[in-house]
């Protein structure tokens, strides 16, 4: 069944930061930085403002008006900061939590409450994507994956050409839809898709199919349960197709420290309005 356009939108916040916790001796970082990356809360990694805060703008820009951001049982500084110290005009916060880091498919169940029987868009924390991507999402209905081109990823994006090439790509078939997610491909599948290249960067806009996919997929050979297999279960056993919605802009990543800097720059200027 068709969903209606959403205003919904969860932002999944709960990772452990180890990447950003990890010490990087040829990257240098102010005090209130430093702080931030030593805990590994990548949310509220400051530019201006918070990361977080600049995706939460995007988000508004595009006509979410609803966010559920799914946190771990120990996130009381993001909490905090979005009950006690912002005022939010243009959208509204919500919380759940995630007990454990299980991965992506159980932190999307986190929010079942949050999304109840409506269509919701899921992105990273971590991640600012281009608000023609998240306007896009806002305005379609059922379910899509924002796919992102890669040329135009290593053109105009922080993310190193190398890291990009391990990207989930997306494969479209002719009627516009994304037929799988193929997980961290060789360079040999790779040379063998048609271009352009399309990257998922976890961007999707779901039903309430996907809790019943995530409640049925198996653990990856990592442990963790992937949001990836929860999609892939919705299409090939479901049977509720994905829209490929393609993307010729950037995302920009907050993974690192050596991140912080090259993210900083390319969001100067950015007028944040919660």
């Amino acid at each position: 069944m068709t969903q209606p356009k959403t205003d919904k939108a969860v932002i999944l916040a709960r990772g452990l930061g180890t990447r950003m916790r990890r010490r990087d001796a040829e990257t240098t970082l102010d005090d209130r930085r430093t702080a931030a990356a030593d805990v590994g809360i990548k949310a509220l990694i400051p530019i201006d403002r918070p990361f977080l805060d600049y995706v939460l703008s995007a988000l508004a820009d595009a006509g979410f008006r609803r966010v559920c951001l799914v946190i771990g049982p120990e996130h009381d500084a993001i909490r905090n900061y979005y009950t006690q110290d912002v005022q939010t005009r243009r959208i509204s916060i919500d919380f759940a939590v995630q007990q454990e880091p299980k991965g992506t498919a159980d932190a999307v169940l986190a929010a079942e409450e949050f999304a109840g029987e409506d269509s919701f868009v899921t992105i990273n924390s971590d991640n600012y994507y281009p608000v023609e991507a998240l306007r896009r999402l806002h305005t379609g209905t059922g379910c899509a994956a924002a796919l992102f081109e890669m040329e135009s990823m290593i053109a105009e994006s922080n993310i190193p050409e190398e890291r990009l090439r391990q990207f989930a790509v997306g494969e479209i078939d002719g009627d516009g839809r994304m037929r799988r997610v193929i997980e961290k491909p060789d360079e040999a599948t790779l040379a063998a898709m048609p271009r352009p290249l399309w990257l998922s960067m976890n961007c999707w806009r779901f039903s309430p199919t996907i809790f019943d996919a995530s409640r049925a997929i198996e653990p990856s050979p990592r442990g963790e349960f992937e949001i990836t297999d929860a999609v892939q279960h919705t299409i090939d056993t479901l049977g509720e197709p994905f829209q490929a919605i393609t993307v010729r802009a950037p995302v920009l990543d907050m993974t690192s420290r050596k991140d912080i800097a090259a993210v900083a720059g390319r969001l100067a200027g950015v007028k944040v309005s919660l």
